[in-house]
């Protein structure tokens, strides 16, 4: 099966990409950390909006200022990656993929703040674990009981909680046993919610692990070593080659899941899964090898590397890791046993 991709869709990773070309750098990615100026971080967030993002899976009729495009999965992959190649540290996975379309199924009053960017929204499906970017976002969706609710900063308790990626910003969050805006309930549409995040994440984790083989690239083709490129030396260029070779097997698997998703496969969660697997492979092993490359550079955490590094470890965990997402293959597919084959640690 081939798959190309849509010209809207290309379209809108296009303008994405223009931006954060403009606007997201190393600094910008220091700026999320704790200490810096998450601001600045806001601010292209906001831009980002404007191009239309955050409504990429919003139908275009939805109450939101007109930034619904009414896109489906498909979209995902491609602006994802985008996104991911930045290392801008914001919620793209949890806001354009899963929150966004169900604020607007359930019509909430907050869609058009979500939108335009002005009110930073983060969920988690997992229950009791901590979720990212609560320890800042303004509004935050939870499992409550059986389903999706959306609560206010003020309306619940956060305990940040340490992460390898300092950026995400997670926490613990304690809600009321009333309230919150319901926004999805039942097996069924949290399924489809939790697919389009581990989706996202997965091309999320491809750029990622497309960025950091660019910067070892240009690494190695500058450093010499008896007065030669490193690039030169054969050990290096098979690692590097192994490395582009998992971002080429990764990135066909993390299309066919957005496309299972937006035709309704009966294989959208194997094909989901099997993205996720891949690219957390591909992301880590870029990781690894990125920072061997480097050299002694590599292991000094100050060094722009790790702000992509340290994303990729804590978004290959995310959403399911690689060993739980074997798991569920191997349940679909009848394969008892065979679930912990190639699996590797995770981080958070």
């Amino acid at each position: 099966m081939r798959f190309a991709i849509d010209e809207r869709d290309a379209a809108l990773a296009e303008a994405a990409a223009e931006v954060l070309a403009k606007q997201a750098g190393a600094e910008q990615i220091r700026a999320g950390w704790p200490g810096g100026r998450a601001e600045s971080v806001d601010a292209v967030w906001r831009t980002l909006a404007g191009v239309g993002v955050t409504g990429a899976l919003v139908p275009e009729n939805a109450e939101g200022n007109g930034l619904g495009l009414g896109l489906d999965e498909n979209a995902l992959p491609p602006l994802m990656e985008t996104l991911g190649r930045s290392g801008l540290p914001v919620p793209a996975a949890e806001v354009v993929a899963v929150a966004a379309p169900l604020l607007a199924a359930a019509g909430a009053p907050q869609l058009p703040a979500v939108l335009r960017g002005s009110a930073l929204l983060t969920v988690s499906l997992t229950p009791d674990a901590p979720v990212p970017f609560a320890a800042r976002a303004d509004l935050i969706a939870v499992p409550h009981g059986d389903g999706l609710r959306l609560y206010t900063r003020d309306e619940v308790e956060t305990d940040p909680v340490d992460s390898v990626d300092g950026s995400r910003w997670l926490a613990r969050v304690r809600v009321p046993a009333g309230g919150g805006l319901l926004l999805a309930e039942g097996p069924a549409e949290l399924a489809v919610a939790y697919r389009r995040g581990v989706l996202a994440t997965a091309a999320l984790l491809l750029g990622l692990a497309g960025r950091m083989l660019e910067l070892t690239v240009a690494h190695v083709r500058e450093r010499h070593q008896f007065s030669v490129p490193v690039g030169s030396f054969q050990a290096v260029k098979h690692a590097l080659a192994d490395v582009e070779l998992a971002v080429r097997f990764a990135r066909p698997a993390v299309l066919a899941a957005g496309w299972a998703q937006a035709a309704g496969d009966p294989e959208t969660a194997v094909r989901t899964s099997m993205a996720k697997v891949l690219a957390s492979e591909a992301a880590r092993k870029a990781a690894r090898t990125a920072i061997q490359c480097h050299g002694a550079m590599g292991y000094t955490t100050e060094y722009d590397l790790h702000l992509y590094a340290k994303r990729a470890w804590a978004l290959a965990a995310d959403w399911g890791g690689p060993t739980e997402h074997r798991e569920s293959i191997a349940r679909r597919l009848g394969l008892a046993g065979a679930a912990d084959i190639g699996s590797e640690g995770a981080a958070t």
